[in-house]
């Protein structure tokens, strides 16, 4: 009798074990791949996803139909320097002096000591890695030896793995860094950058317009040194050898994500890839030349579009697409003449870059910050529709969340947890928003407050609103998303308390 009943209590003692090891599985973090694809200038009207009819983007709509497509997801800024600072920081880029966007040769303005968000990972015990645009600075100082080992960069700041150009791909230099040194550099022909002075005797587009493939915008400065038939913003001397033909850019950025991916399928991984279309030059490779039929930039769309069904191939080909989360969005919104005639403008065939909304790139108004916003994790996230005001800023709260990483005091400031509207259980998101652009607006519970700004209403060099006014303007997006009718005169209580907060958020002490 005694041996059934310590029998009896074995096996409630291995039950009971059992039961305390699934609830701890259930109560422990999950740790899933993370893929976040950061289009560059790229529109909410842009995907045809999101409304549009004159161009077709079926991976894109594939990524949509499989996840959660946001109809209020913004960036934090309107430029791509402070939105990348941003999203690798949790901390609006205007508290910080010099996020504005960098030249080619800026020292490295993300923090080395604070919480980002691939050390977030890194800490985790994920392989992080970064294959594209950087365009946040490298280095400690302007003056670089661009001839030896370029650093502090993205990995030291928690990329384990870095495959980047430094800047914009109309910016000098225009070579890849894989980690710290420049790929197929020549000793015997050094690197040379100004971004002042002219250095070597490269032609410019300036001195050589009949040399340039692509002839530059008048005023916008992309007329300075030449490579591959492109006139650049700044100079550039040396590196023959090593510098890249604009037309192998996008596939040999995803030659790499695929190279990481295949490498670390194992283990869990956080892959930031930062693509470079829809942004200047525009030279798609050429199978995708005039598919689009609204010239290079559409092209190039379809090119981003294809690079993203490519990466959901290999993830399904590697059986590791259920445990995948992938995110897309674009760090602002577009514009479609910002340095070269490429016929953006000419062939836009009754395309809307911004859809129903007013602004692009540079501008205070809501297409300047409100871009496409993706995420996708099947199995898990269930497919729908969200009008949650969800934000880049919020991926270091949110996703230390996710995977049971906790963010030290100080760190990611202004990050928010809002990772049940980014899985879908939630169609609450951020209650309150700041949008960043010459000035800065504030939206909450769907009314928008932009402050009073004398600069011009109308930027003539990109063609685009800049929302900016001399008197505050209040609209009420949910009625009126296009920002057509401006209620601060009938609103001045509204006005008040939207300034007040703003003033307050802005004034805060971190």
């Amino acid at each position: 009798m005694k041996f059934r009943n310590l029998i009896a209590l074995g096996f409630m003692g291995m039950a009971f074990c059992a039961s305390a090891q699934n609830a701890s599985k259930k109560n422990a973090p999950v740790k899933p791949n993370v893929i976040f694809i950061c289009a560059d200038d790229l529109g909410y009207g842009d995907l045809s996803c999101y409304g549009a009819t004159k161009i077709k983007t079926p991976n894109l709509d594939q990524l949509a139909a499989s996840g959660i497509r946001f109809t209020d997801g913004h960036c934090t800024s309107a430029t791509c320097t402070p939105s990348r600072y941003a999203l690798m920081t949790g901390e609006y880029p205007w508290r910080k002096k010099g996020t504005g966007i960098l030249p080619g040769d800026a020292a490295l303005i993300v923090p080395t000591d604070k919480t980002t968000l691939p050390n977030l990972f890194q800490k985790a015990g994920y392989q992080t890695g970064i294959v594209g645009k950087w365009h946040l600075g490298l280095g400690t100082a302007v003056a670089k030896d661009w001839n030896g080992e370029v650093k502090p960069g993205p990995n030291e700041v928690g990329f384990g793995y870095s495959f980047i150009f430094p800047a914009t791909a109309d910016r000098v230099p225009t070579v890849f860094l894989d980690g710290h040194t420049v790929v197929a550099l020549d000793p015997k022909d050094p690197i040379t950058v100004d971004y002042k002075n002219k250095v070597g005797d490269d032609p410019t587009g300036k001195e050589h317009p009949e040399l340039l493939k692509l002839q530059s915008s008048p005023g916008q400065g992309h007329n300075n040194t030449i490579v591959n038939g492109i006139g650049r913003i700044g100079y550039m001397s040396g590196g023959k050898l090593a510098r890249w033909v604009d037309e192998e850019v996008s596939s040999t950025f995803l030659a790499k994500a695929h190279g990481f991916i295949e490498k670390h399928q194992k283990q869990p991984f956080f892959l930031y890839f930062a693509l470079t279309e829809p942004h200047v030059p525009r030279m798609p490779a050429t199978m995708f030349r005039g598919k689009s039929g609204l010239g290079l930039r559409g092209d190039a769309i379809l090119q981003l579009d294809y690079t993203v069904g490519e990466i959901m191939k290999q993830l399904k080909a590697l059986g590791i697409d259920k445990n995948t989360v992938i995110v897309f969005s674009s760090d602002n919104g577009p514009v479609l003449d910002d340095g070269y005639q490429d016929e953006a403008v000419t062939k836009l065939n009754g395309h809307t870059p911004a859809g129903k909304l007013r602004g692009g790139k540079y501008s205070s108004l809501e297409a300047g910050t409100r871009v496409p916003f993706i995420i996708s994790w099947p199995g898990t996230i269930k497919p729908k529709v969200s009008a949650a005001v969800v934000s880049q800023l919020d991926f270091l709260a949110s996703f230390s969340k996710l995977i049971g990483q906790p963010i030290p005091a100080g760190d990611g400031p202004d990050s928010e947890n809002t990772l049940a509207a980014f899985l879908g259980k939630s169609d609450k998101g951020r209650s309150v928003l700041i949008e960043h652009a010459s000035s800065l607006s504030i939206v909450k519970d769907g009314w928008k407050y932009i402050s009073p700004n004398n600069g011009a209403a109308y930027d003539k060099l990109v063609g685009i609103e800049t929302g900016n006014l001399a008197e505050a303007q209040l609209f009420n997006l949910k009625e009126d998303i296009s920002e057509q009718h401006n209620l601060a005169s009938k609103n001045p209580a509204k006005v008040k308390e939207l300034q007040e907060l703003l003033t307050s958020i802005r004034e805060k002490k971190l």
